[in-house]
């Protein structure tokens, strides 16, 4: 599957799954604003890096909430309704997140 294959897919989200992701996402947009003003600021490199790994953390922690999601709902779905090419489609996607 290449990607345009799934370019064109799309997924309604329930309104709890946006709060909760998009809530995240503030959270993380939030840090990186911080960390532009350490930089600004010329804090010492290890109190920034601290705040780097800190949105690493989180990002991870949004692509598990959003990869929950994505096995419950999308995943399911089209293996329910024959679609095993959701499972390559998977697979791919885990190997590049684990690059």
């Amino acid at each position: 599957m290449d990607k345009t294959e799934y370019i064109h897919k799309h997924k309604m989200r329930t309104d709890e799954e946006k709060r909760k992701l998009t809530t995240r996402l503030k959270k993380i947009e939030g840090q990186v604003r911080g960390i532009i003003k350490m930089v600004d600021n010329d804090d010492y490199c290890p109190k920034i890096l601290t705040q780097v790994s800190a949105i690493n953390n989180a990002l991870n922690s949004f692509n598990k909430e959003l990869l929950a999601c994505h096995i419950k709902n999308c995943v399911k779905v089209d293996i329910e309704n024959g679609d095993e090419r959701a499972v390559e489609e998977f697979t791919k996607m885990i190997n590049k997140l684990m690059r």
